[in-house]
């Protein structure tokens, strides 16, 4: 039940909050429907001896073999729990954004919410390709009527992209279900296909392609920078914090369970794209002025090095990658929040237009020092574990990816510790000269990042426990 009720939440709400006109009104009740998603999450998590309430089996399409079947295991519970934590903070910090028909706004981010979930619980192929539309379709509207001045041209680049990976997606799940033997789009019967090494190998592109487009990895990425920088910041945190584990979850969830000959004979490939995009994206970051490219750079860089993790088959470089799907969307959201409450203020996000931010605000300054420490995995911070068993895992694999991959981790320090000194060190100058800092509601989303960053750096053993039995399911594919 509780499965259930972490999509029927904001799903329900989402659809009331098109008719409340006040733009007040509105955001107070998708703040509240937020914590309400994150205290149904919050005693799931609790409950952990009670099966029945995370799954839930309902008749949808039974001509179609598809059943309303959802499943929170332990990577569901993760990534849900990731989503829930996110959303507040998400409205919180951006309280004071105003946007054009707010109603319409906060309705298509709460639609968002459950079409997220949706994707992260989904126990059915079908079940799953619907949830993964509803999850996209909300974005383009965001993006389109609320981003930026390129918005248009932008926002069909990013539709032309998520539609033909979906369309991969729909025509590997159709194929999968004419070879089941019951004819069905549940996840157990497809996983008991049996494909020849031919099939899993076009296979195999047909689903990497359509996730790779979503996290994104090189060179299906080229959507991401512009697609970032145009959307309303609210939107990108979303984007960058939690769409993106879309495709994430999905190689764990659908790619490597259907197609393990298929992972096994293209590995090398995929990890080298991941190893190439994490350099690139880095060597990218370095030379933005923006900041919400150079952010968005980075985020590429950090997917690339947990989609490569997913490939190495072994158990260090998979724990490592689950529990970064955690870490990095805590860190690029506190990141996103930093950008926005700069922009909010001083009207620009220019690197060169900024500085000496620090004599004024020092809360600011020092939470996002720490947000960008976490960032460039210093330890006792999140990204220090997830990072160390990555890299772990790649070396085992292979000592050149390891070694070519490990220089992305000088490059982050480069590009982060320039961005630190650019904005908030140095001098003031006409654009900062008025700088006031933040006020407690921003400073308590900061907060809240900033403990989550130490509480997981410290003490992750909780997110081992929940990601194990995935791990331990994988490895035994491959067995």
């Amino acid at each position: 039940m509780i499965a259930l009720l972490l999509i029927l939440i904001p799903l329900i709400t989402g659809v009331i909050a098109f008719f409340i006109k006040d733009e007040k009104q509105v955001k107070t009740w998708s703040f509240v429907v937020a914590l309400a998603s994150l205290t149904v999450m919050t005693f799931g998590l609790l409950t952990p001896d009670n099966p029945d309430q995370k799954i839930f089996l309902a008749e949808w399409l039974p001509q179609l073999g598809s059943s309303f079947a959802l499943q929170m295991d332990g990577l569901s519970s993760v990534l849900c729990l990731l989503t829930v934590f996110s959303y507040p903070l998400i409205f919180a910090s951006t309280w004071k954004s105003k946007y054009a028909s707010p109603n319409i706004f906060y309705g298509l981010m709460l639609l968002t919410q459950a079409g997220l979930l949706g994707v992260f619980l989904a126990a059915d192929g079908l079940l799953f390709y619907f949830f993964w539309e509803l999850a996209l379709i909300p974005v383009y509207f965001l993006c389109s009527k609320w981003g930026g001045e390129k918005r248009i041209a932008v926002t069909i680049k990013f539709f032309i992209y998520t539609f033909v990976g979906s369309l991969l997606m729909l025509v590997g799940l159709i194929y999968l279900y004419y070879q089941t033997t019951d004819a069905s789009f549940s996840m157990q019967s497809l996983y008991e296909v049996k494909l020849t090494v031919n099939q899993q190998a076009w296979l195999f592109w047909l689903f990497f392609i359509a996730f790779a487009i979503k996290m994104p990895v090189f060179p299906f990425h080229t959507w991401q920078p512009d697609t970032y920088e145009q959307s309303p910041t609210a939107v990108t945190m979303v984007l960058s914090a939690l769409m993106v584990k879309m495709g994430l979850f999905a190689v764990v969830r659908w790619l490597i369970p259907l197609v393990p000959a298929g992972v096994i004979m293209f590995d090398h490939v995929v990890i080298s794209l991941s190893v190439i995009g994490m350099i690139y994206a880095s060597i990218l970051a370095m030379q933005q002025d923006d900041l919400k490219r150079l952010v968005a750079y980075s985020s590429i860089a950090h997917i690339g090095l947990m989609s490569a993790a997913l490939f190495v088959n072994n158990e260090s470089g998979l724990q490592g990658a689950m529990i970064q799907f955690f870490s990095h969307g805590v860190n690029v959201l506190g990141m996103w929040i930093v950008v926005e409450l700069i922009e909010r203020q001083f009207g620009t996000r220019k690197m060169s237009e900024l500085g000496g931010i620090a004599q004024k605000a020092p809360a600011l300054a020092i939470l996002l020092v720490i947000v960008a420490l976490a960032n460039v995995a210093l330890p006792l911070t999140n990204a220090f574990v997830g990072e160390f068993l990555m890299f772990n895992g790649l070396f085992k694999f292979n000592v050149w990816y390891a070694a070519i991959g490990g220089l992305s981790i000088i490059l982050s320090a480069v590009y982060t510790l320039r961005m630190i000194q650019k904005v908030f060190y140095g001098n003031e100058n006409e654009v900062t000269a008025k700088t006031v800092d933040i006020n407690w509601y921003e400073k308590a989303s900061l907060a809240v990042i900033v403990v989550a960053i130490f509480v997981m750096g410290v003490y992750p053993k909780p997110v081992f426990a929940l990601v194990q039995e995935t791990v331990t399911m994988i490895l035994g594919i491959f067995k």
